[in-house]
């Protein structure tokens, strides 16, 4: 596995090998020793989520203020682009951003460690994107960093006003939302 450092060195891509032939393809989505050697420490996940969703719909940007969540995500079927939000105040990059798009041509996936909103757009007609996180679902804890935030000043791939929920179109700018130490 081929280990892609962003800009935030605690967000890393991880990029498998695939094995295709005329029957179509094999890859390994998650190996705990390659992700420990990523990432220097062994992430225990224990949840998986799975999220269908169509055109031109962002989910996000979330995350969980108490049992935060780390995320190893990927796209099963279409394309994405896929963004975390630092949003640990002692961090040297609090407040800043990484985006990359994941597909189910190109099999990347982005671990995003707790600490961090994270939310995605969908590029392709539908698109199904898979997760693997650190803790529980606490949707007491949910919390949302709004997607359009100018102060983050995200660069969506999107023309217009994506489709949101209610929820998500409520979100809050950095300057209000709860975050990290």
């Amino acid at each position: 596995m081929k280990v892609v450092r962003t800009a935030i060195p605690d967000i890393v891509i991880l990029e498998p090998r695939v094995f295709a032939d005329e029957r179509g393809l094999f890859l390994e989505t998650w190996n705990v020793r390659d992700l420990r050697g990523a990432l220097g420490f062994d992430p225990s996940f224990v949840q998986d989520n799975h999220s269908r969703s169509r055109r031109g719909v962002l989910r996000g940007l979330h995350y969980q203020i108490v049992q935060p969540q780390g995320k190893l995500v990927r796209v099963a079927r279409g394309r994405a682009f896929d963004v975390a939000v630092d949003l640990r105040r002692s961090s040297a990059t609090f407040g800043r951003w990484v985006g990359v798009e994941l597909s189910d041509q190109d099999h990347r996936q982005m671990f995003v460690p707790a600490g961090f909103a994270h939310g995605f757009l969908v590029l392709s007609e539908e698109a199904d994107v898979l997760y693997k996180t650190t803790d529980y679902y606490a949707p007491q804890h949910e919390r949302c960093l709004v997607w359009n935030d100018p102060e983050v000043g995200i660069e969506w791939p999107v023309s217009g006003e994506p489709v949101l929920s209610p929820r998500d179109r409520a979100g809050l700018g950095l300057r209000d939302v709860e975050t990290y130490a």
